[in-house]
């Protein structure tokens, strides 16, 4: 846990937070190819458009700690984007995977908390220090899933329906572990 900094006006222009704005355009981008796509190489370019941005995320955080452009916007702006991209991405999987529907209402119901706790605690000028193991997990087995549906969409039903449960397992348990991390934040304010 960290206490709270202000936003600084340049930091909203640095590479790093560039490329996080790339790939919030991206988004709507994939979801109009993925929506309309009719034959494989569609399917293939919506992926492609998936990798990218992850390229993009990966080399944000690689240019912002080689070149020492990290920032608190960025910090904000970084997991914002991959919230953003996951969520549109699984939506529109809702349409070709039925059981993708439990797994996207739990992402909003795990992410809600998270930002309703995230909140709370900034109101008291405190954070998560970071990303946690579990959750770093969840968000790669996540991008995994996601890719590999939309790279294949020939993907057995069956296939399917258990890598969408094991993500779903994952998920969950990502949040049950996050619980107790926002509570000792919460015992922290007493102790400020």
């Amino acid at each position: 846990m960290m206490l709270m900094k202000k936003i600084k006006k340049e930091e909203l222009y640095s590479i790093p937070n560039c490329m996080g704005y790339f790939r919030i355009l991206l988004i709507p981008v994939f979801c109009w190819i993925y929506l309309r796509a009719e034959r494989p190489g569609d399917y293939y370019l919506a992926a492609g458009i998936i990798l990218l941005s992850y390229i993009t995320d990966f080399l944000d955080g690689q240019v912002a700690r080689r070149f020492h452009m990290i920032t608190e916007f960025g910090k904000f702006l970084d997991p914002v984007a991959d919230k953003l991209t996951h969520g549109a991405v699984a939506l529109c999987l809702v349409f070709r995977y039925e059981k993708m529907i439990y797994l996207f209402l739990l992402m909003l119901l795990k992410e809600g908390f998270m930002t309703v706790m995230g909140i709370i605690n900034l109101r008291h000028g405190r954070k998560l220090d970071g990303a946690k193991w579990f959750g770093k997990v969840c968000t790669g087995s996540l991008f995994v899933l996601l890719f590999l549906l939309v790279c294949w969409p020939a993907i057995p039903g069956v296939w399917a329906d258990r890598l969408i449960s094991l993500e779903i397992l994952i998920m969950a348990l990502t949040l049950i572990l996050y619980i107790p991390e926002f509570y000792r934040m919460i015992r922290s304010w007493d102790r400020k």
